[in-house]
C-alpha cells in the first residue's frame, strides 16, 4: 500500500544531515514557504467553514476542536487564546485532545488509537445539535478523531475536517473538508512541520474570521482584548484612543468609568452614550461593536441624517 503524501520521503531534503546549519535552515524555510500557498488554495472551503461556525455561534452553539498529538496541542492553543483576544466565554471555543490534559505537555502513548475514547470525550463535552466540531489530523486517519467526527455527525453537529491528505477517511467523514496539500515533510513523517504549520494557519483563519464576522473586532482593532495586566491595559488605552479619536485623558476617563470594558468605553466615546446605554446597545447587538455604534446613527431623525 502506497503511503500518504505526508508519510513519503521528500526528494528536496535528502542529505539533510550532511548540510551546514545555514543550509539546513534554508532547506526547511523553502519547504515552509509552500505552506501558505497550500492553505490559500483551500480558502473557499475555509470560508464555508467560517460561515458554518458563525451561524452556530449566532444560535448559541459552540465550536469544538478535536485532535491528537501535535494536532491536539495546536487546537488547545487556538481555543485558549480566544477568550483573552476576543472576549469570548471559555466554553464558546473548546479543545478536546486525545489523552486529556496530560497530553498537552507530553505524549500519551496510544491515546490517538482509541476510537472508544474519541466518542466518549464528545459525550463528556455535552456535544449537541447546532454545535460545530473541527477534527484535525494530518494523515486524516487518526482513529480517535474519526470516532469523534462520526459521533458528531450522529448528534447533528456540523463537522469540519482539517487534514493534509484530501482523500483520507477524515476528509470523507465531514461536511466540509479543508485539505491543504503540504506534500512530503522535510523529515519524513514528521507532520509537526509543514502539516502542523498548515493546521495552525487554518485554525487562525477559522477563529479570527469568525470573530470578525461576529463583531468581536472593530475595523482591525482587537477591541475585546482582556485588560488583565499592565501591558494589555496600555495596549487597550492605545486602541481606544485610535479607534475613538479621543484625547488620552478622555480615553483614560472612559476606561475608568466603564471599569476597563473596552467596547463599552468605545461606544461611550463615539456616541456620547452613558455607561448604562452603551452596555444596553452592546447587549442588543450581541456584542457586535459596529452594530452597537450604528444603532445610534439609525435612531437619528431622517432630516438630521440627510443633512450630514
Amino acid at each position: 500500500m502506497k503511503p500518504s503524501k505526508t508519510e513519503q520521503r521528500n526528494p528536496r531534503t535528502r542529505g539533510l544531515d550532511r548540510k551546514s546549519t545555514l543550509e539546513i535552515l534554508r532547506v526547511l524555510n523553502r519547504q515552509d514557504a509552500r505552506v501558505a500557498l497550500a492553505v490559500r488554495r483551500e480558502l473557499p472551503e475555509i470560508a464555508r467553514a467560517v460561515d458554518a461556525i458563525v451561524k452556530s455561534f449566532r444560535k448559541g452553539g459552540r465550536l469544538f476542536y478535536v485532535g491528537a498529538g501535535t494536532s491536539g496541542r495546536l487546537a488547545v492553543l487556538d481555543a485558549a487564546e480566544c477568550p483573552p483576544t476576543f472576549g469570548t466565554p471559555p466554553k464558546m471555543v473548546q479543545a478536546i485532545i486525545a489523552g486529556g490534559s496530560r497530553a498537552v505537555r507530553g505524549a500519551v502513548e496510544g491515546a490517538e488509537d482509541s476510537a472508544k475514547n474519541g466518542a466518549r470525550d464528545m459525550v463528556n463535552a455535552g456535544l449537541r445539535r447546532g454545535d460545530v466540531v473541527v477534527g484535525l489530523a494530518a494523515s486524516g486517519t487518526t482513529p480517535y478523531v474519526l470516532a469523534a467526527m462520526r459521533f458528531a455527525n450522529k448528534r447533528g453537529a456540523a463537522t469540519i475536517g482539517v487534514t493534509s491528505n484530501p482523500r483520507s477517511p477524515l476528509a470523507r467523514a465531514v461536511d466540509i473538508a479543508i485539505a491543504p496539500d503540504t506534500g512530503p515533510e522535510a523529515i519524513a513523517g514528521s507532520t509537526r512541520l509543514k502539516a502542523g504549520t498548515a493546521q495552525k494557519m487554518v485554525l487562525n483563519l477559522l477563529s479570527t474570521a469568525s470573530m470578525v464576522r461576529l463583531g468581536r473586532v472593530y475595523e482591525n482593532w482587537m477591541i475585546y482584548v482582556a485588560l488583565t495586566n499592565q501591558k494589555l491595559r496600555q495596549r487597550g488605552a492605545r486602541i481606544l484612543e485610535e479607534a475613538s479619536g479621543a484625547s488620552v485623558s478622555n480615553a483614560q476617563r472612559a476606561l475608568r468609568q466603564s471599569q476597563h470594558d473596552l467596547p463599552v468605553a468605545l461606544v461611550m466615546l463615539k456616541t456620547g452614550a452613558s455607561i448604562r446605554d452603551a452596555r444596553r446597545r452592546l447587549q442588543r447587538s450581541g456584542g457586535n461593536v459596529r452594530q452597537a455604534l450604528e444603532s445610534q446613527r439609525n435612531k437619528q431623525p431622517r432630516a438630521t441624517r440627510k443633512g450630514k
